[in-house]
């Protein structure tokens, strides 16, 4: 009965879109969140949202926390709990940030 069930389970959490952490709360597939501030920056950048430097700061914020996964991967023993929540803690920083920055309203009149 429990070998049947495992299967199930195990394709439940394969197709949505985070899994449940111990703590009951969700960790969002980091490859999701990713693509995601990707495209609310490109979008902040072709609305004209975010000035040149805010998404030049905001991509540099981005690309640390890519380089850092990449780190974290390769280490043994590769993406453990812990280090998922500190880059899940990193992306909810970077979000904030997006979201501050494109809605300050200091790009009134200005273009790239």
């Amino acid at each position: 009965m429990l070998a049947a069930a495992l299967p199930a389970s195990a394709i439940a959490t394969t197709s949505a879109p985070g899994i449940v952490n111990p703590q009951g709360g969700v960790c969002q597939n980091i490859n999701a969140r990713q693509n995601r501030n990707e495209v609310r920056i490109n979008q902040g950048i072709r609305s004209g949202a975010l000035t040149r430097r805010e998404a030049v700061r905001l991509r540099t914020q981005f690309r640390a926390i890519e380089r850092l996964e990449a780190r974290y991967r390769l280490a043994r023993p590769g993406l453990t709990l812990a280090k998922r929540r500190d880059l899940d803690r990193r992306f909810d920083s970077l979000e904030r940030s997006i979201r501050i920055q494109k809605h300050d309203r200091d790009h009134r009149g200005r273009r790239w």
